[in-house]
């Protein structure tokens, strides 16, 4: 059994195999998954688990260079906005929901959280580690 980091099996498959620019979605639960695109669904209930909870054990186990977030967090969901600066000090940009939806078709993988506040969203652009 795995003694650290992510135990998701779903999840630690999908992180072994990003490269260098692959993106991932951290995604609330009513993002809307394009098909084709690899859905891990941990949705239980209402809230739970949290986006800000799946955010801080991925950005643990992932090498991220880059975050992208909706436009509209910044107004109608301000707090999830400043948790997510807090975790992640490296480069960010903020695009139309819209945009931000056509862009989760290139994602390897969207991970549903049962997270419920509006705009909860964030594609993770992989890093490298050297």
């Amino acid at each position: 059994m795995k003694k650290q980091g992510i135990l998701n099996s779903d999840i630690a498959s999908v992180l072994s195999k990003l490269g260098h620019t692959d993106t991932i979605v951290i995604a609330d639960c009513g993002l809307p998954i394009p098909d084709g695109v690899e859905r891990i669904d941990l949705a239980l209930t209402q809230g739970t688990p949290s986006f800000l909870e799946t955010l801080e054990a991925v950005l643990e186990d992932m090498e991220v260079e880059h975050v992208t977030l909706a436009e509209e967090i910044k107004v109608n969901n301000p707090s999830v906005n400043t948790k997510v600066q807090e975790l992640f000090t490296g480069e960010r940009d903020y695009v139309s929901h819209g945009d931000f939806k056509n862009l989760t078709k290139d994602a390897k993988a969207v991970i549903r959280t049962g997270e419920t506040t509006p705009f909860a969203n964030v594609i993770l652009r992989s890093g490298v580690i050297f």
